[in-house]
């Protein structure tokens, strides 16, 4: 089989290959039988337990996208842009490419021409039900996405909480914050901080702030944004929520939070800002997956200012950070 497509249409066209070569080394833990240096594809298959001129073959590939490397003597070794691929290195991205090579991910990739007939999610056509109903039932799958999200946001908590400079004494809110990562980047940005992490009364019972430091300066509570969210906060967090909903069900959650917060309370929305004009951002990748999977979408800048005034909030400003997401700072009105 051969095609004369233009090149940046053939690797559109292939770019399901790579990621399926790249969940199967995922998979097989290939990376972490290469912390040592180069091994041929025999040894590896020793190792690994799969079949060394498949296991060639796909590495191959991989080499071609700068992953790894094949010396003259036909052995492999990791590079640079590789190393996130081990288990146990710091901001490791495997779990992360666990999930979003996943069958979850796949199977509604697959029903995006149905997205595009219906505007339903592709997920739902492919299994029947809302992607986060699916994974209460589903206690293997939620494992495979929480896992995966945790390798998403965990690099990104620091750089956040860095990037925004909280005032000694505020109490900080973290709205659906999961474990608390960000919470508790940002209570070590100063002595006096203290916050709330409020979640799902299951979520919250794991969470991450227990370490000397920040003893006494926290507190769990569990609930449902959608009711209501701890009142008394003088900054609330939002990090990586208003982007898995639609804008009526966003304007429910942020519904919450204007009730909860007095005003001039700030609201720090930490979301990605799609950009304009076509500009490359990973965001434009990140909104067909919403797209794909539930019923949210990422957002521009304008997009952002309509949806926080019509929740009784006013946009201040937008700030970058090192990482994907922005800071989208609003004030209660």
């Amino acid at each position: 089989m051969a095609t004369s497509a233009p090149p940046v249409l053939h690797d559109v066209m292939f770019g399901h290959v790579h990621s399926a070569a790249l969940r199967a080394v995922a998979v097989h833990r290939i990376a972490d039988h290469l912390a040592g240096g180069p091994r041929t594809p025999e040894e590896l298959g020793g190792l690994s337990g799969t079949d060394p001129v498949a296991l060639r073959r796909v590495l191959r590939l991989l080499a071609v996208r700068g992953l790894f490397h094949e010396d003259e003597r036909g052995r492999f070794r990791l590079e640079p842009a590789g190393q996130p691929l081990r288990t146990g290195v710091a901001h490791s991205q495997l779990a992360g490419v666990l999930m979003i090579t996943d069958p979850m991910i796949a199977r509604s990739a697959a029903e995006l021409p149905q997205t595009l007939r219906d505007g339903r999610s592709s997920f739902e056509s492919a299994y029947g039900s809302p992607f986060f109903e699916h994974l209460r039932k589903h206690p293997e799958d939620r494992s495979v996405f929480d896992s995966g999200m945790a390798a998403f946001s965990g690099p990104e908590d620091e750089l956040v909480a860095r990037s925004y400079a909280f005032p000694e004494g505020s109490r900080v809110v973290d709205v659906g914050g999961g474990r608390g990562g960000l919470l508790r980047a940002v209570l070590r940005q100063g002595p006096s901080l203290d916050g709330v992490l409020f979640d799902r009364p299951a979520t919250v019972a794991g969470h991450l702030l227990d370490e000397p430091g920040l003893t006494g300066r926290w507190r769990t509570e569990g609930g449902d944004f959608f009711e209501a969210v701890p009142p008394g906060g003088d900054f609330y967090l939002l990090k990586h929520i208003l982007h898995d909903w639609g804008d009526e069900d966003a304007l429910r959650i942020l519904g919450s939070v204007r009730r909860a917060a007095a005003a001039g309370a700030r609201l720090l929305v930490v979301d990605a800002v799609l950009p304009g004009g076509g500009v490359p951002h990973p965001a434009v990748e990140l909104d067909i997956v919403m797209l794909m999977v539930v019923e949210g979408r990422e957002r521009t800048a304008a997009e952002f200012e309509e949806l926080l005034a019509r929740a009784g909030f006013r946009l201040h400003r937008i700030l970058p950070t090192p990482a994907m997401p922005s800071v989208i700072e609003a004030v209660a009105v």
